[in-house]
């Protein structure tokens, strides 16, 4: 006999949405392993949530079959006889009423070992992902502060490329060059403009445009390795060899493709030595010398805003 319409076709799930959130947080996890730990931390949320509902949209069709309904009262038996057969759709089961199952069917088993295994899963992906996120939080972040050596090597008003290691552990690799002026003092104290020669635009070395005095060369070893100093005169400022950006003496950026001014490293007086620390980004500076105001902010990459609408395009920084 045919099966009626509606009958003898499987049951299929309808179409769901988790699996693609679930993709979702796997590609946002990927991304942030680039872009941003905040970026991926984001993503393991949406995996864990959207995985968590997947897996249980997948299993409800396993605590369905457990949902029973009281057999009717009767059997074949109880028909009365010499009644017309009662059609196969409307009639009473073939089989008898099943006995009592198992006090853990195997329905149940099977959802509670697909919950475990997506969440052993889950946590094998996030948990080294979360540990490198939250780490450096219990970590002692080490900026060594590079010594530069006396002031009294930094002539007042005139610039000096300043070349430098980094990460002396590293050696050569880690060499930098940043463009150092002595201010004199302000309120009693040392001042000094250190610029970063990393171009704003895409980050080639930006040179002085004027003169460097190459015999007025100072080389001294410091405690954080060797320095070489070189007295210029940059009277126009600074320009980019690449694509022709274009920065005055304070670093405002006077012409070309770059987005804003130089970046800038922190500088401290230690016992009459200068020693630089960490870069910082500049949207423009106001002023000159010791009395300029710098509109500084985290550091930024190359070609990137720090103010105005455009910076809406940057939420997000890669971990430096």
């Amino acid at each position: 006999m045919e099966p009626q319409q509606g009958q003898g076709k499987p049951h299929l799930p309808p179409p769901s949405l988790w699996p693609i959130g679930f993709a979702i947080g796997i590609v946002c996890i990927l991304v942030g392993l680039i872009v941003s730990w905040p970026a991926a931390a984001v993503g393991v949320a949406v995996t864990v949530v959207f995985g968590f509902l997947w897996v249980r949209d997948v299993t409800g069709g396993y605590r369905r079959r457990d949902i029973g309904t009281e057999p009717a009262v009767g059997g074949p038996e109880s028909a009365t006889e010499g009644a017309p057969a009662i059609p196969a759709d409307r009639g009473e089961a073939a089989m008898p009423e099943p006995a009592p199952g198992e006090r853990f069917p195997r329905s149940v088993f099977l959802e509670g070992a697909t919950l475990g295994l997506g969440s052993v899963i889950a946590g094998i992906v996030t948990v080294p992902i979360v540990g490198f996120s939250i780490a450096p939080v219990f970590q002692h972040v080490h900026h060594d502060e590079i010594d530069l050596g006396p002031i009294s090597n930094f002539k007042e008003g005139q610039y000096v490329v300043t070349t430098f290691l980094r990460d002396p552990s590293e050696g050569e690799i880690s060499r930098r060059t940043a463009y150092i002026r002595n201010n004199g003092f302000l309120d009693n104290k040392p001042s000094f403009t250190v610029l970063s020669n990393r171009c704003a635009h895409l980050g080639c070395p930006v040179q002085p445009n004027g003169p460097m005095f190459d015999k007025q060369k100072l080389e001294e070893t410091t405690k954080t390795g060797d320095v070489t100093l070189i007295p210029a005169l940059p009277a126009g400022g600074f320009g980019c060899p690449c694509h022709g950006g274009q920065y005055d003496q304070e670093g405002n950026r006077t012409a070309g493709p770059p987005v804003r001014a130089l970046d800038r490293y922190e500088f401290y007086i230690r016992n009459g030595r200068l020693a630089v620390g960490r870069t910082y980004s500049v949207s423009h500076v106001d002023g000159a010398g010791a009395s300029a105001k710098i509109h500084k902010y985290k550091e930024t990459g190359p070609g990137q805003h720090v103010d105005g609408p455009e910076q809406w395009f940057y939420p997000l920084q890669p971990p430096s």
